[in-house]
């Protein structure tokens, strides 16, 4: 009796940090990517890039790839048709809005016609935390840093051409280069996430926090920072809601985020020098 609880209370510790790592990896992301996000105005990029990866899922599901990868190629197909035919034939709200809807209805078809696959379409719809196992784990925390490495490694040129276009040009800057950099290190964030919170919330996740950041920071260093902060405690406070009253975790994910973006404001408002 007394081996059998021990044995319970070590899987239920081993759930629990899968589940709490999963969450923390995408949120430490999430957040100083959703600042250049913010940056660039491209929140609607954001959204098309993440509703592909439900096409992805389908691709990788057909050809049996893994989920990551499939999602990770067809993210960054449709990422370079876009910058390809970016102002050529129609405005770019346009075609990001032909786009996003157009993958997502793609993917959801894709996925209907696949014989003898049984797909769980909500968990890559809104996620499915609860399900990760280590090897999720591992995909999850391999995107993050590859993800922050991108960051971290083109910081300065990415700062500069996502708030001053022409000071990048100015400088000797690519700025086409950094929106591929950009681009890039977007897809492996949506290709690391979506099982953690679901194709139709990771922009959720890019953009609140970074809100959120902007309040508390006055550099762009900082701003990053307070993101990346807010989005990890977004991770764990919609975790803990999820196990308290039984709600689906990804979506008490971006409740959560919610909450710290309107207590933020309110802190803001009330402390501001007058």
């Amino acid at each position: 009796m007394i081996t059998t609880m021990i044995m319970r209370g070590i899987r239920m510790d081993e759930f629990l940090w899968r589940v709490v790592l999963a969450a923390t990896g995408v949120a430490l992301a999430a957040g100083p990517l959703g600042c250049f996000v913010v940056w660039r105005r491209m929140v609607y990029f954001g959204d098309t890039i993440s509703h592909a990866a439900l096409l992805g899922v389908a691709f990788a599901l057909a050809s049996g790839l893994p989920v990551f990868l499939g999602v990770l190629l067809c993210a960054l197909a449709i990422a370079a048709v876009i910058l390809l035919a970016e102002g050529r034939l129609h405005h770019t709200d346009t075609l990001l809005g032909v786009s996003a809807h157009s993958a997502l209805a793609l993917g959801l078809v894709a996925v209907a016609f696949l014989n003898g696959v049984k797909v769980d379409l909500m968990s890559y719809l809104i996620g499915d935390i609860l399900a990760v196992n280590w090897q999720d784990v591992a995909v999850v925390w391999t995107g993050a840093i590859g993800c922050l490495g991108l960051l971290i490694w083109r910081w300065r040129p990415l700062l500069v051409s996502s708030l001053d276009r022409e000071m990048a040009l100015a400088h000797g800057q690519n700025p086409r280069k950094e929106s591929i950099i950009f681009t890039l290190a977007l897809a492996i964030l949506v290709a690391a996430a979506i099982k953690v919170v679901g194709a139709l919330l990771i922009t959720a996740l890019l953009i609140i926090p970074a809100a959120t950041g902007r309040l508390g920071g006055n550099t762009p260093e900082k701003m990053a920072v307070m993101a990346a902060l807010a989005a990890v405690l977004a991770a764990l406070l919609g975790l803990f809601g999820s196990f308290q009253w039984d709600t689906p975790t990804g979506p008490s994910v971006v409740v959560a985020a919610l909450f710290l973006l309107i207590l933020a404001s309110l802190v803001t408002r009330i402390f501001r020098p007058r």
